[in-house]
């Protein structure tokens, strides 16, 4: 495993959280979690690519209900963890959250795409 430094309030992800831990862990509450979440997306490019793949699985699972095309489901999740994972391995340059975080992860994004639409500054 690549060595990671470890700076929780404000930084990249520590060796344990790499390790794969789980939600319980550390993190008790997301709002424990989130300001960790966004010390991983301190890059623009990253936080953009976030967006966007959010933004077209949303767009896919719309056409998805519209056309009862229940196939078409994994190209949602594919598409929104594609560009998030683009953003972190060459622009952020670490290790997505979602590894170690699934779920808590998952709510991070949606909740930094709603700051980012109410032009909300994410604390």
């Amino acid at each position: 495993m690549s060595d990671v430094t470890d700076q929780h309030e404000g930084g990249k992800s520590s060796e344990t959280e790499l390790a794969g831990e789980g939600d319980s862990s550390r993190y008790q509450t997301f709002k424990e979690f989130y300001p960790f979440y966004l010390s991983q997306h301190e890059n623009k490019i990253c936080r953009g690519l976030h967006y966007v793949g959010s933004l077209v699985a949303i767009a896919i699972l719309a056409a998805v209900i519209y056309q009862q095309s229940w196939s078409l489901v994994p190209l949602a999740i594919i598409s929104g963890y594609a560009f998030a994972w683009v953003g972190h391995f060459f622009f952020e340059k670490n290790r997505p959250a979602t590894f170690t975080y699934p779920w808590y992860s998952f709510i991070g994004d949606w909740r930094m795409l709603a700051d980012a639409i109410l032009g909300k500054r994410s604390k």
